[in-house]
């Protein structure tokens, strides 16, 4: 049986001084920082009917949606169910289908769509799809979708045992939904254009601004941290424009953060992570406590009883050779990590120590914790 006791931190803050200078940053296209207004995804959204299921659909006595269904459709199709109250089949099952529809999408194309259980259905594997039509937020039916289902999952079972890997209530169907109706937005009557920033910042608007400006002076200007405006200039188609627009380089700026997931035990420092004179030191203690059974034997003429008893040791194991690490004022990542990595700091240490350093009161950046 073994006791860890959590690594032990000593910090001291020394001073507060004046930060070094950034390094230069990766320049990155103003297309792989923004999004522009009106070019995005729609989400629809659809009810339907999976069948051929080979006895794992819903059991309809639980579902009752999906026997209401099942008898809709099959009265659409000219047969006679509301007389027959004892349909039981277990090879239908109720599901969501939803779907991305893309900008410009048009008429005639297809587009991938997810097929989710709602009921108790058991697998979804080797069903089919019926057609599904599938609504956009407005209530206007934009794709229908049909097709074989396919969930990636494996299931097995016998003897009362059964194994299943991956998810058999939730597939996919590659190409299922085609598009009956297009958004209608047209681009080319727009007077402005407008970019979204990714990573909001002002920083980067501005930067961005004045990198169009540089090509097309005049044509673009920063409202706040994430809306920059585009205005093409007299002549110029705004399809031409923004194609233009995309291709030119900035430096985007980024606030110093650490970001911190301790169920994993993951560590990620931006770049322009900063920390104040800092002194630092790092051990481990740990407590082995082991019990051993041993047999007492009385003698043969004695009246006593054979006992089992356990003989406990105890072990203390500290780590030597931990030194303090002095971290000038300043420092950066890069120093930051070479300090830690000399005291042999594994990750989830690590997140005690920088946690420790962010009380003291010694680093310069945002800490976020998932």
């Amino acid at each position: 049986m073994r006791f860890r006791v959590l690594p032990g931190v000593i910090l001291a803050a020394l001073a507060l001084l004046a930060p070094l200078a950034t390094p230069a940053a990766a320049r990155s296209r103003i297309k792989d920082i923004v999004s522009f207004e009106g070019v995005r995804d729609n989400q629809l959204v659809g009810y339907g009917l999976v069948v051929g299921l080979n006895g794992t659909g819903d059991s309809l006595r639980n579902a009752p949606f999906t026997q209401q269904s099942l008898q809709s459709m099959l009265e659409r199709l000219g047969v006679n169910t509301r007389a027959a109250s004892n349909i039981d089949t277990k090879n239908v099952a109720a599901v969501m289908v939803t779907a991305n529809l893309p900008a410009f999408s048009a008429t005639g194309s297809q587009i991938d769509v997810s097929v989710s259980a709602m009921g108790d259905a058991k697998s979804l594997l080797g069903g089919t799809l019926l057609g599904t039509p599938l609504m956009g937020p407005d209530g206007e039916v934009y794709a229908v979708s049909q097709g074989t289902v396919q969930t990636g999952a494996i299931s097995a079972g016998g003897g009362g045992s059964s194994v299943t890997r991956g998810v058999p209530t939730a597939g996919r169907i590659s190409g299922g939904g085609i598009v009956e109706r297009e958004l209608g937005f047209k681009m080319s009557s727009m007077g402005i254009m407008r970019m979204t920033l990714r990573n909001p910042d002002f920083t980067t608007a501005e930067r961005i601004a004045q990198a169009v400006n540089q090509a097309y002076p005049g044509a673009a200007s920063a409202d706040n941290p994430t809306i920059v405006n585009l205005t093409p200039p007299a002549g110029v188609r705004l399809v031409d424009f923004v194609t233009a627009v995309e291709q030119i380089e900035v430096t985007p700026d980024s606030p110093a953060k650490v970001v911190i997931d301790e169920v994993a035990g993951i560590v990620v420092m931006g770049a322009e992570v900063r920390i104040s004179t800092v002194a630092i030191a790092q051990g481990n203690l740990t407590i082995s406590v082991q019990e051993t059974p041993q047999v007492s034997q009385p003698n043969a003429l004695s009246q006593g009883q054979t006992v089992v008893t356990n003989q406990t040791s105890i072990k203390v194991d500290e780590e030597k050779g931990k030194k303090l690490i002095m971290l000038k004022s300043g420092a950066s990542l890069a120093t930051l990590v070479k300090g830690l990595n000399a005291l042999g700091v594994a990750p989830r240490d690590m997140i005690s120590i920088l946690q420790s350093i962010k009380a003291a009161g010694a680093l310069q950046a945002e800490i976020e914790v998932m």
